[in-house]
């Protein structure tokens, strides 16, 4: 079993900054294979940031030069540093962690929310 802990959300104004982490738990694995999501209200789940198995970052278009992902394998533990940010950007954030190398994600956190103001 798999324990996903995120923290860091909160409320900021546009053009505000806020840093997510996650912490995982409960087997080893590389966190490579974790990423994030988000889900605004009244729309489906999106990619936001994640990394390859050669350990680049990938973004979603939408985050590109705002958002910076991170990782510590020695903590088990990603995050998630978003600069200027958009009230579009408002969603709850989640972790997410792939068991066995290139299959989908099938661990998820219990989410931490993000709320810009205009």
């Amino acid at each position: 079993q798999v324990q996903l802990v995120e923290s860091g959300g909160g409320l900021v104004q546009a053009g505000g900054s806020l840093k997510l982490s996650c912490a995982a738990s409960g087997r080893t694995f590389s966190t490579r294979n974790m990423g994030w999501f988000r889900q605004a209200p009244g729309k489906e789940r999106e990619f936001v940031a994640g990394f390859t198995f050669s350990g680049l970052t990938t973004y979603a278009d939408s985050v590109k030069g705002r958002f910076t992902a991170s990782r510590d394998n020695a903590k088990s533990t990603v995050f998630l540093q978003m600069n200027n940010l958009k009230p579009e950007d408002t969603g709850v954030y989640y972790c997410a962690v792939r068991t066995v190398d290139f299959a989908d994600y099938n661990y998820w956190g219990q989410g931490t929310q993000v709320t810009v103001s205009s």
